[in-house]
Protein backbone atom coordinates (compact mmCIF):
# COMPACT_ATOMS: atom_id res chain seq x y z
CA UNK A 1 0.00 0.00 0.00
CA UNK A 2 1.38 3.38 -1.01
CA UNK A 3 1.94 6.09 1.54
CA UNK A 4 -0.52 8.98 1.44
CA UNK A 5 1.39 12.26 1.31
CA UNK A 6 0.03 15.69 2.16
CA UNK A 7 -1.13 17.42 -1.02
CA UNK A 8 -2.60 20.93 -1.02
CA UNK A 9 -2.59 24.25 -2.82
CA UNK A 10 -0.96 27.01 -0.83
CA UNK A 11 -3.09 30.02 0.20
CA UNK A 12 -2.03 31.97 -2.89
CA UNK A 13 -3.90 29.42 -5.00
CA UNK A 14 -0.98 29.23 -7.43
CA UNK A 15 1.56 26.94 -5.80
CA UNK A 16 1.22 23.29 -4.89
CA UNK A 17 2.64 21.84 -1.67
CA UNK A 18 3.60 18.15 -1.55
CA UNK A 19 5.00 16.70 1.67
CA UNK A 20 5.85 13.16 2.72
CA UNK A 21 8.28 12.51 5.56
CA UNK A 22 11.50 14.45 4.86
CA UNK A 23 10.44 15.38 1.30
CA UNK A 24 8.83 18.81 1.17
CA UNK A 25 8.13 20.30 -2.26
CA UNK A 26 6.83 23.67 -3.42
CA UNK A 27 5.71 23.63 -7.05
CA UNK A 28 4.56 26.38 -9.38
CA UNK A 29 3.56 26.13 -13.03
CA UNK A 30 2.69 28.73 -15.65
CA UNK A 31 0.34 27.85 -18.49
CA UNK A 32 -3.33 27.49 -19.26
CA UNK A 33 -5.66 26.61 -16.42
CA UNK A 34 -6.14 23.12 -17.85
CA UNK A 35 -2.42 22.51 -18.29
CA UNK A 36 -1.64 23.68 -14.76
CA UNK A 37 -4.35 21.41 -13.34
CA UNK A 38 -3.03 18.46 -15.33
CA UNK A 39 0.54 19.21 -14.27
CA UNK A 40 -0.36 19.37 -10.58
CA UNK A 41 -2.35 16.15 -10.82
CA UNK A 42 0.59 14.48 -12.54
CA UNK A 43 2.95 15.71 -9.83
CA UNK A 44 0.68 14.38 -7.08
CA UNK A 45 0.35 10.97 -8.75
CA UNK A 46 4.09 10.54 -9.14
CA UNK A 47 4.80 11.83 -5.65
CA UNK A 48 2.51 9.28 -4.03
CA UNK A 49 4.66 6.29 -3.16
CA UNK A 50 7.94 7.89 -4.20
CA UNK A 51 9.33 7.93 -0.66
CA UNK A 52 8.49 4.25 -0.28
CA UNK A 53 10.42 3.55 -3.50
CA UNK A 54 13.48 5.26 -2.08
CA UNK A 55 13.17 3.59 1.32
CA UNK A 56 13.06 0.21 -0.40
CA UNK A 57 16.63 0.80 -1.66
CA UNK A 58 17.88 2.93 1.23
CA UNK A 59 20.58 0.50 2.34
CA UNK A 60 22.20 0.64 -1.10
CA UNK A 61 21.64 4.37 -1.47
CA UNK A 62 23.66 4.98 1.71
CA UNK A 63 26.67 3.04 0.42
CA UNK A 64 29.60 4.61 -1.39
CA UNK A 65 28.69 4.90 -5.06
CA UNK A 66 30.44 2.74 -7.62
CA UNK A 67 31.77 5.03 -10.40
CA UNK A 68 30.69 2.60 -13.12
CA UNK A 69 28.24 -0.04 -11.95
CA UNK A 70 24.72 0.77 -10.70
CA UNK A 71 22.68 -1.96 -8.98
CA UNK A 72 19.75 0.30 -8.11
CA UNK A 73 16.40 -0.23 -9.81
CA UNK A 74 14.13 2.78 -9.15
CA UNK A 75 14.12 5.69 -11.58
CA UNK A 76 14.97 8.26 -8.91
CA UNK A 77 17.57 6.01 -7.29
CA UNK A 78 19.30 5.46 -10.62
CA UNK A 79 19.25 9.21 -11.31
CA UNK A 80 20.88 9.78 -7.92
CA UNK A 81 23.63 7.32 -8.77
CA UNK A 82 24.20 8.85 -12.21
CA UNK A 83 24.62 12.30 -10.63
CA UNK A 84 27.29 11.21 -8.14
CA UNK A 85 29.10 8.66 -10.32
CA UNK A 86 31.47 11.25 -11.91
CA UNK A 87 32.90 11.94 -8.44
CA UNK A 88 32.91 8.42 -7.02
CA UNK A 89 36.27 7.30 -8.41
CA UNK A 90 38.21 10.02 -6.60
CA UNK A 91 36.34 10.62 -3.35
CA UNK A 92 33.71 9.24 -1.02
CA UNK A 93 30.17 10.05 -2.08
CA UNK A 94 26.88 8.18 -1.84
CA UNK A 95 23.79 8.55 -4.05
CA UNK A 96 22.14 10.33 -1.10
CA UNK A 97 24.17 13.41 -2.03
CA UNK A 98 21.79 13.91 -4.96
CA UNK A 99 18.47 12.85 -3.44
CA UNK A 100 16.77 16.26 -3.19
CA UNK A 101 17.63 17.34 -6.70
CA UNK A 102 16.74 13.95 -8.14
CA UNK A 103 13.29 13.98 -6.53
CA UNK A 104 12.63 17.51 -7.80
CA UNK A 105 13.70 16.46 -11.27
CA UNK A 106 11.42 13.41 -11.23
CA UNK A 107 8.35 15.41 -10.22
CA UNK A 108 9.02 18.09 -12.84
CA UNK A 109 9.34 15.38 -15.48
CA UNK A 110 5.97 13.94 -14.44
CA UNK A 111 4.39 17.36 -14.88
CA UNK A 112 5.87 17.95 -18.32
CA UNK A 113 4.76 14.55 -19.57
CA UNK A 114 1.10 15.47 -19.17
CA UNK A 115 0.98 19.20 -19.94
CA UNK A 116 2.50 22.02 -21.94
CA UNK A 117 3.85 24.67 -19.61
CA UNK A 118 5.56 27.97 -20.20
CA UNK A 119 7.49 27.83 -16.97
CA UNK A 120 7.58 25.50 -13.99
CA UNK A 121 9.74 24.77 -11.00
CA UNK A 122 9.87 22.14 -8.29
CA UNK A 123 11.63 23.39 -5.16
CA UNK A 124 12.76 20.65 -2.79
CA UNK A 125 14.09 22.53 0.22
CA UNK A 126 16.15 24.87 -1.96
CA UNK A 127 17.18 22.36 -4.59
CA UNK A 128 15.24 23.32 -7.71
CA UNK A 129 14.37 21.61 -10.98
CA UNK A 130 13.38 24.19 -13.59
CA UNK A 131 11.52 24.27 -16.90
CA UNK A 132 11.66 27.32 -19.17
CA UNK A 133 9.94 27.50 -22.55
CA UNK A 134 10.99 30.05 -25.16
CA UNK A 135 10.77 33.61 -23.90
CA UNK A 136 10.49 32.63 -20.22
CA UNK A 137 12.87 33.53 -17.42
CA UNK A 138 13.38 32.69 -13.75
CA UNK A 139 14.92 34.80 -10.97
CA UNK A 140 17.03 33.11 -8.32
CA UNK A 141 18.51 34.47 -5.11
CA UNK A 142 21.84 33.48 -3.58
CA UNK A 143 21.38 32.89 0.13
CA UNK A 144 23.72 34.05 2.87
CA UNK A 145 23.26 30.58 4.37
CA UNK A 146 20.53 27.98 3.80
CA UNK A 147 19.19 27.88 7.36
CA UNK A 148 18.01 31.50 7.52
CA UNK A 149 16.58 34.29 5.41
CA UNK A 150 18.97 36.59 3.62
CA UNK A 151 19.35 36.93 -0.16
CA UNK A 152 22.69 38.55 -0.88
CA UNK A 153 22.62 38.54 -4.68
CA UNK A 154 20.13 37.75 -7.42
CA UNK A 155 20.39 36.68 -11.02
CA UNK A 156 18.03 35.87 -13.88
CA UNK A 157 18.01 32.73 -15.99
CA UNK A 158 16.29 32.74 -19.37
CA UNK A 159 15.24 30.00 -21.76
CA UNK A 160 18.49 30.26 -23.74
CA UNK A 161 20.57 29.52 -20.64
CA UNK A 162 21.45 25.81 -20.25
CA UNK A 163 20.82 25.89 -16.50
CA UNK A 164 17.82 23.81 -15.41
CA UNK A 165 19.00 22.82 -11.95
CA UNK A 166 19.93 24.83 -8.86
CA UNK A 167 21.14 23.42 -5.54
CA UNK A 168 22.67 24.73 -2.33
CA UNK A 169 24.85 22.89 0.18
CA UNK A 170 26.92 23.85 3.20
CA UNK A 171 27.39 23.22 6.89
CA UNK A 172 24.09 24.94 7.79
CA UNK A 173 21.98 22.87 5.42
CA UNK A 174 19.74 19.86 5.96
CA UNK A 175 22.63 17.44 5.48
CA UNK A 176 26.04 17.26 7.12
CA UNK A 177 29.07 18.77 5.39
CA UNK A 178 32.74 17.83 5.52
CA UNK A 179 33.66 21.44 4.74
CA UNK A 180 33.12 24.83 6.36
CA UNK A 181 31.21 26.78 3.68
CA UNK A 182 28.18 28.68 4.89
CA UNK A 183 26.57 28.08 1.50
CA UNK A 184 27.56 26.84 -1.93
CA UNK A 185 24.99 27.40 -4.66
CA UNK A 186 25.53 25.50 -7.90
CA UNK A 187 23.91 25.97 -11.30
CA UNK A 188 23.88 22.93 -13.59
CA UNK A 189 21.96 21.44 -16.49
CA UNK A 190 19.89 19.29 -14.13
CA UNK A 191 18.85 19.49 -10.49
CA UNK A 192 20.45 16.14 -9.67
CA UNK A 193 23.79 17.25 -11.12
CA UNK A 194 23.59 20.54 -9.22
CA UNK A 195 22.82 18.72 -5.96
CA UNK A 196 25.77 16.34 -6.23
CA UNK A 197 28.19 19.07 -7.29
CA UNK A 198 27.10 21.42 -4.48
CA UNK A 199 28.00 18.70 -1.97
CA UNK A 200 31.42 18.18 -3.53
CA UNK A 201 32.28 21.87 -3.72
CA UNK A 202 31.01 22.61 -0.20
CA UNK A 203 33.22 19.79 1.12
CA UNK A 204 36.21 21.39 -0.61
CA UNK A 205 35.77 24.76 1.14
CA UNK A 206 37.86 23.77 4.11
CA UNK A 207 40.89 24.29 6.35
CA UNK A 208 41.84 20.76 7.43
CA UNK A 209 43.10 20.52 11.00
CA UNK A 210 42.35 24.16 11.89
CA UNK A 211 41.89 24.50 15.69
CA UNK A 212 38.94 26.92 15.35
CA UNK A 213 36.86 24.32 13.50
CA UNK A 214 34.85 21.84 15.57
CA UNK A 215 34.11 18.47 13.99
CA UNK A 216 32.61 15.19 15.12
CA UNK A 217 31.73 11.82 13.54
CA UNK A 218 28.51 12.01 11.54
CA UNK A 219 27.14 8.83 13.10
CA UNK A 220 27.35 10.38 16.57
CA UNK A 221 24.82 12.96 15.44
CA UNK A 222 22.76 10.64 13.26
CA UNK A 223 23.40 6.91 13.76
CA UNK A 224 22.24 5.96 10.27
CA UNK A 225 24.11 8.74 8.43
CA UNK A 226 25.50 7.69 5.06
CA UNK A 227 28.76 9.42 6.10
CA UNK A 228 29.37 6.91 8.88
CA UNK A 229 32.25 7.93 11.14
CA UNK A 230 33.58 10.65 8.85
CA UNK A 231 34.13 13.96 10.60
CA UNK A 232 31.54 16.62 9.81
CA UNK A 233 31.68 20.30 10.67
CA UNK A 234 29.70 21.48 13.70
CA UNK A 235 31.11 24.96 14.30
CA UNK A 236 33.55 27.44 12.80
CA UNK A 237 35.25 29.92 15.11
CA UNK A 238 37.15 33.07 14.26
CA UNK A 239 39.27 32.86 11.11
CA UNK A 240 41.87 35.28 9.79
CA UNK A 241 41.24 37.01 6.48
CA UNK A 242 43.89 34.95 4.70
CA UNK A 243 42.38 31.76 6.13
CA UNK A 244 38.96 32.63 4.71
CA UNK A 245 40.69 33.29 1.39
CA UNK A 246 42.47 29.93 1.53
CA UNK A 247 39.27 28.01 2.23
CA UNK A 248 37.37 29.80 -0.54
CA UNK A 249 40.26 29.29 -2.95
CA UNK A 250 40.21 25.55 -2.29
CA UNK A 251 36.48 25.41 -3.02
CA UNK A 252 36.77 27.66 -6.07
CA UNK A 253 39.53 25.46 -7.46
CA UNK A 254 37.26 22.41 -7.19
CA UNK A 255 34.38 24.32 -8.76
CA UNK A 256 36.62 25.39 -11.63
CA UNK A 257 37.52 21.74 -12.26
CA UNK A 258 33.85 20.81 -12.45
CA UNK A 259 33.13 23.76 -14.72
CA UNK A 260 35.87 22.71 -17.15
CA UNK A 261 34.59 19.11 -17.03
CA UNK A 262 31.11 20.30 -18.00
CA UNK A 263 29.53 19.08 -14.76
CA UNK A 264 28.34 22.54 -13.67
CA UNK A 265 27.52 25.87 -15.28
CA UNK A 266 28.59 27.97 -12.31
CA UNK A 267 28.84 28.20 -8.55
CA UNK A 268 28.73 30.83 -5.81
CA UNK A 269 30.66 30.02 -2.62
CA UNK A 270 30.05 31.88 0.63
CA UNK A 271 32.03 31.85 3.89
CA UNK A 272 31.88 34.28 6.80
CA UNK A 273 30.47 37.16 4.79
CA UNK A 274 32.67 36.70 1.72
CA UNK A 275 31.53 35.35 -1.65
CA UNK A 276 33.43 34.08 -4.67
CA UNK A 277 31.78 33.07 -7.93
CA UNK A 278 33.01 30.67 -10.59
CA UNK A 279 31.45 30.45 -14.04
CA UNK A 280 27.73 31.30 -13.96
CA UNK A 281 26.12 33.35 -16.68
CA UNK A 282 24.89 36.60 -15.18
CA UNK A 283 27.27 36.52 -12.23
CA UNK A 284 30.82 37.77 -12.40
CA UNK A 285 33.33 35.01 -13.14
CA UNK A 286 36.47 34.74 -11.03
CA UNK A 287 39.71 33.64 -12.68
CA UNK A 288 41.62 31.38 -10.33
CA UNK A 289 45.17 32.37 -11.35
CA UNK A 290 44.41 35.93 -10.18
CA UNK A 291 42.47 34.86 -7.11
CA UNK A 292 43.16 36.95 -4.03
CA UNK A 293 41.06 38.81 -1.50
CA UNK A 294 40.39 41.74 -3.82
CA UNK A 295 39.01 39.27 -6.38
CA UNK A 296 36.34 38.05 -4.00
CA UNK A 297 32.95 39.57 -4.71
CA UNK A 298 32.10 41.13 -1.37
CA UNK A 299 28.43 41.21 -0.50
CA UNK A 300 27.12 42.69 2.72
CA UNK A 301 25.03 40.53 5.02
CA UNK A 302 21.37 40.82 4.02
Amino acid sequence: MKRLPQIALLPDGKRLHLQDGPIDLIIEAKGSEGDIRAAYEGAARRFTGLLDELCGELVELRKAADPVRCTLSGAVARRMHAAVAPFAAGEFITPMAAVAGSVAEEILGAMLRVSRLGRAYVNNGGDIALHLADGEEFAIGLMDRPDRQGVVQTMNLDADDPVRGIATSGRHGRSFSLGIADAVTVLARTASQADAAATIIANAVDLPGHPAITRCPANELQPDSDLGGRLVTRDVGELLENEVDDALRAGASRAQQLLVAGLIEGAALRLLGETVVVGATGIRTQALPAFHRSAIARVAHG
